[in-house]
């Protein structure tokens, strides 16, 4: 459950896939899935050099990040925080950060050698980017909502409904 800050952490860290949000120069939010690793409460990401992304950051630092988990809506888990991004420019945490995220995805790549060579130019040189959150994390759990028992054929709370016996009533042996 998502209980506490730290809760939230931990989900965050543990996610495969986050959202992040940065801004045109018009306002307008653009939302892109990206792979990423969380170091000391920051989220640190990487992009290609020429993405239109970087531009948008180093325009507007401004930016929000969601990861979120479940199907079912009984299921549905979300962290949002919001804060400022901006390009690590110490190449020590560059090199901690580009190896922590090769770790992280290194079973979901797609070996080099498959890649187009102008994508393997692309994804060559990485930026890292480092996204510092500026106030408490949101997040929501709809696990930890109490639910009414599910309603009976007659439409009262009941426990559970074995179908199986239901199907069979009135039929003779």
């Amino acid at each position: 459950m998502l209980v506490s800050q730290d809760d939230a952490w931990e989900f965050v860290a543990g996610a495969h896939t986050g959202i992040l949000t940065t801004l045109r120069s018009d306002g307008a939010p653009v939302s892109l899935p990206m792979w990423f690793v969380v170091v000391d409460r920051a989220v640190y990401l990487s992009t290609p050099p020429r993405a239109a992304k970087l531009a948008r950051i180093r325009r507007e630092p401004r930016a929000a990040f969601l990861v979120e988990s479940g199907r079912a809506w009984v299921d549905l888990r979300a962290v949002h925080l919001s804060g400022r991004i901006r390009v690590v420019d110490d190449e020590e945490t560059r090199a901690r950060v580009r190896g922590m995220l090769d770790s992280k995805y290194a079973a979901y790549r797609v070996p080099p050698e498959r890649l187009p060579a102008a994508a393997r130019a692309a994804y060559a040189d990485r930026v890292v980017l480092r996204l510092d959150p500026q106030g408490r994390l949101l997040r929501w759990d709809n696990s930890r909502i109490r639910l009414a028992p599910p309603a009976g054929l007659d439409g009262q709370p009941t426990g559970t409904i074995d179908l199986a016996d239901t199907a069979n009533e009135g039929t003779s042996s």
